[in-house]
């Protein structure tokens, strides 16, 4: 078991006080975002059913709520140690070696998504600079695609804080709070 020195103490309380606030920002995010395509989506099949028109703006405002919890909900899943992996190689491993080769990935994993979120924010500045905006509710396109960054970085965040506790600690970990040998609360098929 690992001693945390006091200031350590207060950096990790702060850590988790942000993770946790973070995760309810997400939660909330994606429920919303669920309600909302539900609502809408009922909406205009109900115009369509009564009234033989559709709401305009259904098709656009789904595809905005759909890239929203996509790069929200990515974080949530590297959150929660529900993303893909690929264990073949590091299941041969002894789980010594192998919460170090796990921190490797992560770290790896955080720097692509950092890198991926750069360009993001590249590419949103390069369309904010051209003024588009979207058909339907003449809303620019640079908003709809916040979701992008935000999303990638959270998702950084989260690989990066599996790492440091897959070397702060002796047991290996596949997110900051899951352990590898957790059983994760999957619906049964």
């Amino acid at each position: 078991m690992n001693q945390e020195s006091p200031r350590t103490g207060v950096v990790s309380r702060v850590a988790r006080h942000i993770d946790h606030g973070l995760a309810v920002l997400e939660r909330q995010l994606l429920a919303w975002a669920i309600i909302l395509m539900a609502v809408n989506t009922i909406g205009n099949v109900f115009m369509r059913l009564v009234y033989s028109s559709s709401l305009f703006f259904t098709e656009e405002l789904n595809q905005f709520l759909i890239v929203l919890v996509t790069f929200v909900g990515a974080s949530a899943a590297a959150r929660q140690g529900r993303h893909i992996r690929m264990s073949a190689l590091t299941d041969q491993i002894p789980p010594t070696y192998r919460r170090f080769m796990f921190a490797f990935i992560q770290v790896v994993t955080a720097a692509v998504l950092i890198l991926l979120a750069w360009y993001a924010h590249e590419y949103i500045a390069r369309i904010q600079a051209l003024g588009r905006v979207t058909p339907a509710l003449q809303i620019p396109v640079w908003i709809t695609l916040l979701w992008l960054p935000f999303g990638l970085g959270l998702t950084a965040l989260q690989f990066l804080l599996a790492a440091v506790a897959n070397l702060r600690n002796d047991e290996v970990y596949i997110s900051a709070t899951v352990r590898e040998n957790d059983e994760l609360d999957l619906p049964s098929i």
